[in-house]
């Protein structure tokens, strides 16, 4: 995979080297009466009389139009020089997502639609283009402002933000590129990998599949090929399994798994072939040799313990909004969690660009994946969600970094749970829908509290001190009654009588320390400070309480970033530290004592690289 951020394919796991981004300045219309489409606006006639610089949304600075609006429907347009393809190619537009609803004309014939703001969706331009160029691309975008049905996440609903809500994001937000490919192609593909056995499984969906013979897959890393199969194709879709001969030496074969701290990732070539034999489709792609499950209260890496060291992360920029400022911006996100010494996020109320989640592939930092919330429970809501959570499962289950899934949040969208048997059938529906999807992976019904049926308990508890946490999580007998009965946030962890499978309790959210606002400041937080020296006090004790914990399998601080009047994060929203990062790494990376062993094999780990220095 190429490491330049700034040529990183917007879909690094599927990634054809002949694309061209769209992203830049556009045409940009409001349509506040909803007459664009019966006004001819689809042919790219109207008062586009504004430039957008996607994929910011309109409500950020780097959009170049910066305004608040609750405007419901937006308009899009852009002249393209481009030609027809051959016979038997064809052109592919590709939006990474546009929020919420969005429906695609070229020269004015329509071309394609999708719902959901936070999943891709392409569209076949072919036979809509003309001979020669230009050919003008125009996308509506529908984002309605009071609709509690529609999955949300963080955006406010409100004209301003207010509490943990912000700025909303409208329209298109992450990045568009076209693309030629073969009448016959690969329109999916997805990695699943089994350590225990040592194989690789790839399912390719191919388009036209009868114009193809075969599908050809190697596997290799740094140019020594792992393991080749080539598997004639008899539909739509083809499993093909590899089995890596290099993992059969136990002893031997460290080097070809993935974990935080060494991430390793197999370069995958995929390759469909044609009847003759000649290749119709090639495409770059990666996978990551890993497992991931729990046990005994504890979360496994590979069929090791491993205590998790998470922060949340809202994935949101002052001048971009949910957009990242530039693609460098995705890889030093990734960079600042690892180098404050945790070894993952939890990606709050979004669904992440592709390309945050190759960075964190590469470098090395475990992802829990979220689904945004609605913020009501009827039929349509629940159609929604399982629909968009579906393409987002779909979208990320291939990269190694994404160990866990969150369908639901603090009973967000089911408020009612604690006394709705058809809110409940709904949380657990979610936790198995997940596992059929994805069966590799734990999954959490309701992430804070009254959970239905989940693989790890999170808890959300924002008690002010660590004294306060340790007394309310030791010793088991009285973490058992908090489970059950005590309600660290007001509402019970777990909904009737789950059974105890050892899943590994965390406190998911807790912390949120923020410096004492100024007057007249907008600002929300959870526990105030004075100045770095009580931030630095404060947060090494409810660090501490956590890691001295032997109960508990792990944490997510709340939160990485200060984000909108969200003061509460570790760096501000500039992504300056607020202290400095050696300290924040010292407090988080101190042993913890659900995993003892994990301070042996990190002093293993400091004596090999010490070996490694001297012989250099």
């Amino acid at each position: 995979m190429d490491d330049d951020t700034t040529t990183l394919h917007p879909r690094p796991q599927l990634a054809r080297p002949a694309w061209t981004d769209l992203c830049g300045p556009w045409r940009f219309a409001t349509d506040p009466d909803d007459i664009g489409v019966r006004s001819g606006w689809t042919c790219g006639e109207g008062p586009y009389d504004r430039d957008i610089t996607v994929p910011f949304p309109p409500e950020s600075k780097l959009s170049g139009i910066h305004e608040a609006t609750t405007v419901p429907v937006v308009w899009y347009c852009r002249d393209l020089d481009l030609a027809r393809p051959a016979a038997g190619r064809r052109t592919v537009l590709h939006l990474g997502a546009v929020d919420y609803r969005a429906r695609v004309w070229v020269n004015g014939v329509s071309v394609g639609s999708h719902e959901g703001g936070h999943t891709p969706f392409a569209c076949d331009l072919t036979d809509a283009l003309t001979d020669d160029g230009p050919q003008r691309v125009v996308v509506r975008a529908e984002d309605p402002v009071d609709d509690p049905a529609q999955p949300r996440g963080k955006q406010d609903w409100r004209p301003e933000p207010h509490a943990i809500w912000y700025h909303r994001t409208t329209g298109i937000w992450q990045p568009v590129w076209l693309e030629e490919v073969d009448d016959c192609h690969v329109e999916r593909l997805d990695w699943t990998t089994d350590v225990a056995d040592g194989t690789v499984e790839a399912l390719v969906r191919v388009t036209a599949p009868h114009a193809a013979a075969s599908v050809r897959i190697v596997i290799a890393l740094d140019g020594e090929v792992l393991a080749e199969s080539t598997v004639a194709i008899r539909g739509p879709e083809t499993r093909v399994t590899l089995t890596l001969a290099a993992t059969a030496h136990a002893q031997d074969s460290g080097h070809l798994t993935w974990s935080p701290d060494r991430p390793t990732l197999l370069d995958a070539d995929v390759e469909v072939l044609g009847r003759g034999g000649d290749a119709l489709d090639h495409v770059d792609s990666y996978v990551g040799l890993r497992s991931v499950g729990f046990a005994d209260g504890r979360f496994l890496l590979n069929g090791l313990p491993l205590f998790l060291r998470l922060a949340l992360h809202q994935g949101y920029w002052p001048e971009s909004h949910l957009t990242a400022p530039s693609p460098d911006a995705l890889r030093r996100e990734v960079e600042l969690a690892k180098e404050m010494g945790l070894n993952g996020v939890r990606i709050h109320q979004k669904a992440e660009d592709p390309r945050f989640l190759y960075w964190c592939d590469k470098i090395g930092l475990l992802v829990w994946g979220e689904m945004p919330s609605a913020y009501t429970f009827s039929t349509t809501a629940v159609e929604r969600v399982v629909a968009e959570w579906t393409e987002i499962v779909r979208r990320d289950r291939s990269h190694p970094c994404v160990v866990t899934w969150v369908p639901l949040n603090e009973s967000w969208g089911v408020a009612q749970i604690a006394v709705r048997e058809q809110q409940q059938h709904y949380a657990t529906a979610l936790y198995h829908l997940t596992k059929a999807l994805d069966p590799t992976r734990p999954v959490i019904s309701n992430d804070g509290w009254e959970h239905t049926e989940s693989d790890i308990w999170g808890v959300h508890d924002y008690a002010s001190s660590g004294d306060r946490l340790t007394d309310r999580y030791a010793p088991p007998a009285d973490l058992d009654r908090m489970l059950r009965d005590r309600r660290p946030g007001r509402r019970r962890v777990l909904l009737g009588d789950p059974v105890r499978r050892g899943q590994p309790i965390v406190l998911t959210e807790f912390g949120g320390l923020s410096y004492v606002p100024g007057s007249g400041q907008n600002w929300f937080g959870y526990a105030t400070v004075e100045g770095p020296e009580e931030f630095e006090e404060r947060l090494d004790g409810l660090i501490g309480a956590v890691l001295d914990n032997p109960e508990l399998g792990g944490f997510c601080y709340t939160q990485l970033t200060d984000t909108e009047q969200e003061r509460n994060g570790l760096v501000t929203e500039a992504r300056e530290p607020k202290i400095p990062l050696e300290r924040i790494r010292a407090m988080v990376q101190r042993p913890a004592a659900a995993v003892p062993s994990e301070e042996i094999d990190a002093n293993r780990r400091s004596a090999r690289r010490a070996a490694s220095t001297d012989e250099d």
